[in-house]
C-alpha cells in the first residue's frame, strides 16, 4: 500500500489518460454517508451511477446533475464480483473514523483508474491509500480519505413582494454569498406549492439551499444565511426552516407534497416541523414557515418538487 496526497499523487501520475475529479464530499448520517464527487466530464459520466449500484451493495442510491455525482452509501464492507462492462467498478468499503470518512473504490480498466489516480487528486481529498494502480486490463483499487461533513438544507420562503423581488435569484445569491465564506454550497431547489394561494406574490415557490458543513459550523451556517436575508429581504413575512442531516422524515415528504395541493396554516407547519425535529427561524415574521417547510420535504425528488397541481 501507499499513501499519497492529492500533490503527490498528480506529481507522480502525469499521463494523459488521468482526468482529476474537480472535488469530492462525504456528509455522514449515523451508518449513512453521502458521497458528492465532480466528475471531470463536462456533463458527467451516467456510466458511472449505472455501474456502482449495480456493483456493490454498499450503493443504497445514485444519480447525476451535470458533472456532480451523488452516491447514498451505507458503512460496511461487501465483496466486489467485478466483470467486463457488467460489473466493471463500485466501492468495495465505507467506514467513518473520528473525523474521517474512508471510501474504497475498486474497477476493471478506466474504472480502476478513476478509483485512485482520478479522485485522489480531487479538492477536498485528505490522501489516498493506494493499493492497486490499474489501467488496461487490471484492476485499480484505492482508499479515498475525507473530512466528515454534515448536510444541512435551509428552507426560504416569503422574500418578496407583488411589486418587485424574487425569491428564488435572492436565495441562490445567499447561498454563493456563503460559499465566498467557506461554506459548501451543494444546489438549489425550487419548489412549487400551491398555485391558488390568494397570499402568493406571482408563482408561488419555495426555495431549498443545500449544504455540506464542517463540524461546529452548523449553528454559523443558520446565523449567517439568517442575516443575509435580513439585509435583503423585501417581505415581513420570511422565514427559514432547518433540517439536519441525510434522511427526510416521511412526515415532512408528506407535508411537501399536501403543500401543493392545498391551503396549509402557520400552525399545521410549526407542528409538522416540530415532528420532524426542524428547526424555524423568523428573519422577518413567520407566514414564510409554511413553504421554507415544504421545500425542505420535497428537496431530493426534483420531479416532484417542480410539479405543478391543479
Amino acid at each position: 500500500m501507499e499513501i499519497l496526497t492529492p500533490d503527490d499523487l498528480k506529481e507522480k501520475f502525469k499521463d494523459p489518460w488521468v482526468a482529476p475529479y474537480k472535488k469530492v464530499l462525504t456528509m455522514v448520517d449515523d451508518d449513512l454517508v453521502e458521497l458528492v464527487e465532480y466528475h471531470p466530464c463536462i456533463a458527467g459520466s451516467g456510466w458511472m451511477i449505472y455501474q456502482y449500484k449495480r456493483t456493490s451493495e454498499l450503493v443504497l442510491d445514485s444519480k447525476k446533475d451535470g458533472d456532480k455525482h451523488t452516491y447514498l452509501v451505507k458503512v460496511g464492507k461487501t465483496d466486489l464480483n467485478l466483470k467486463p462492462s457488467f460489473a466493471a467498478a463500485g466501492i468495495e468499503e465505507v467506514s467513518v473514523d473520528g473525523e474521517e470518512v474512508k471510501v474504497v473504490h475498486a474497477g476493471l480498466a478506466g474504472a480502476g483508474v478513476g478509483a485512485a489516480m482520478c479522485r485522489g487528486m480531487a479538492h477536498g481529498v485528505k490522501r489516498v491509500e493506494l493499493y492497486d494502480i490499474g489501467g488496461g486490463s487490471k484492476v485499480g483499487r484505492a482508499a479515498v480519505v475525507t473530512p466528515k461533513l454534515q448536510k444541512v438544507v435551509i428552507g426560504i420562503d416569503d422574500t418578496d413582494t407583488k411589486q418587485e423581488g424574487a425569491t428564488w435569484t435572492l436565495a441562490n445569491n445567499i447561498g454563493m454569498k456563503l460559499s465566498q465564506m467557506g461554506f459548501e454550497y451543494l444546489d438549489h431547489v425550487t419548489c412549487q406549492l400551491f398555485p391558488h394561494n390568494p397570499n402568493k406574490t406571482q408563482n408561488c415557490v419555495a426555495i431549498a439551499l443545500v449544504f455540506a458543513v464542517k463540524p461546529g459550523e452548523r449553528d454559523k451556517l443558520v446565523e449567517k444565511t439568517c442575516e443575509l436575508l435580513r439585509e435583503s429581504t423585501l417581505s415581513d413575512k420570511t422565514a427559514m426552516a432547518v433540517l439536519d442531516g441525510i434522511n427526510i422524515p416521511a412526515t415532512l415528504r408528506s407535508y411537501g407534497i399536501s403543500a401543493k395541493k392545498s391551503m396549509k396554516t402557520i400552525e399545521e407547519a410549526e407542528e409538522v416541523g416540530k415532528e420532524a425535529g426542524v428547526q424555524f427561524v423568523e428573519v422577518t415574521g413567520s407566514r414564510g414557515k409554511i413553504g421554507a417547510l415544504a421545500a425542505l420535504g420535497l428537496y431530493e425528488d426534483m420531479e416532484e418538487a417542480v410539479k405543478v397541481y391543479y
